[in-house]
């Protein structure tokens, strides 16, 4: 592959960086303040921000179809996922937050023109926000055959009844809109059609949200992660997506740009670890001299530096492939950098809160904030030994068949 990025992506690349120097950066106090006041709505602050990303023309550089955003690929996208990584609200001024990102690529891949009305335009006009239910407390759901959640049909409607919990984005007051995975055949012995996807409005009788759910004591505002109740939710039969059983499907869709877009963000965390740790090894003096002069520190940073590095082309493999050769042909790299960059993004974290001592667990640097948020992705979008059996599977039979 060739590792320079095209002319398209670098010009973009080049005005992100401007526009999160001149403008993001400087606003992250403003932003935690602001917070403060109201966790669960939209930060005056970043309202300000989306408007002008907007006129600068930095605005849903996440979608690959050009009739709905910028019609960047994968390749051309992952570098400014990283950069917006290194701001974790970043991406929503951009418009390129999850799970909005996968609820607009699922909407536009698959959705019905009248659901593309409703729900897709407000979406990438940002005016807005969704979710995507999903995970269930009381089953297995890295496995989504074992969802419980019901779908049935009654007459011209589907009633939903279920339980959801570390609901991305469902306690934003702005979230007017669930994409809510379920089962409309659980008697089908082909496990993989027996789920569908229904999009379900927040508003809707039944739908009753229990409690946000912490990560590390984290609640994650403005966006959360909600527990919620689907308490005979009734919607119109014409909610449903692309059709009864084909649920997993549209999953699967979703979850290789998804896991791209995760692991740049994660890189981008990782990046800003490194240079974090070399800036405070170089201005703290300990035993008499700077940090940087001890070795262990200096191997510290200098693995940091492989591992960020190595993670990096690997994703920009990964999203090279997916461009060339589809989602089915790079599975197995995608599953590769799931497992390799939230580790990496961990590790690397951890180096650079042991470097800045106590202050590095504290409120005065983001460090064990994007550490909370590197260690939830090893979970999100399927476990690391979900994703090592997989991979470890294939690999077997590719190398197993060679040797017959």
């Amino acid at each position: 592959m060739n590792f320079e990025y095209s002319e398209k992506g670098q010009a973009l690349l080049d005005r992100l960086r401007g526009f999160m120097q001149e403008h993001v950066y400087p606003a992250q106090p403003t932003f935690e303040e602001q917070l403060q006041q109201d966790r669960w709505g939209e930060p005056a602050i970043l309202t300000e921000l989306k408007a002008k990303a907007k006129e600068a023309g930095l605005w849903n550089l996440f979608m690959p179809d050009a009739r709905f955003g910028a019609g960047l690929s994968n390749l051309e996208y992952a570098p400014l996922a990283e950069e917006m990584g290194k701001v974790l609200w970043s991406s929503e001024v951009f418009n390129c937050n999850a799970p909005d990102t996968g609820n607009m690529e699922v909407l536009a891949q698959y959705g019905s023109p009248e659901q593309q009305e409703r729900w897709l335009k407000p979406l990438l006009a940002g005016e807005i926000r969704s979710a995507f239910a999903m995970t269930e407390p009381k089953v297995g759901s890295s496995d989504a055959t074992n969802i419980e959640t019901s779908i049935v049909r009654d007459g011209d409607d589907y009633v939903i009844n279920g339980h959801k919990f570390y609901i991305s984005g469902a306690l934003n007051r702005r979230c007017k809109i669930m994409i809510v995975m379920g089962k409309t055949d659980p008697g089908n012995p082909n496990r993989h059609l027996q789920q569908s996807q229904i999009l379900v409005p927040t508003d809707t009788p039944g739908v009753k949200i229990i409690r946000p759910m912490t990560v590390f004591g984290y609640d994650d505002a403005p966006e959360g992660h909600a527990e919620i109740i689907f308490d005979n939710v009734r919607v119109p039969a014409s909610n449903l997506i692309l059709g009864e059983g084909r649920g997993f499907e549209i999953a699967q869709g979703r979850l290789g740009p998804g896991r791209i877009h995760h692991c740049m963000r994660l890189i981008g965390l990782a990046q800003q670890a490194l240079e974090m740790m070399s800036r405070r090894a170089e201005q703290r003096v300990v035993f008499g001299r700077p940090m940087s002069k001890q070795g262990s520190v200096r191997e510290d940073i200098a693995r940091s530096a492989c591992e960020v590095e190595q993670a990096r082309l690997l994703t920009l493999k990964a999203a090279d492939q997916m461009d060339r050769h589809g989602k089915k042909a790079a599975k197995d790299l995608i599953a590769m950098i799931k497992i390799v960059a939230p580790q990496m993004a961990c590790t690397v974290l951890d180096r650079a809160m042991q470097i800045h001592g106590a202050a590095g667990l504290s409120q005065d640097f983001n460090l064990a904030y994007h550490y909370s948020y590197a260690r939830t992705i090893r979970l999100a979008d399927g476990p690391d030994q979900v994703h090592m059996s997989q991979l470890g599977r294939n690999l077997a039979a590719r190398y197993g068949a060679e040797n017959e």
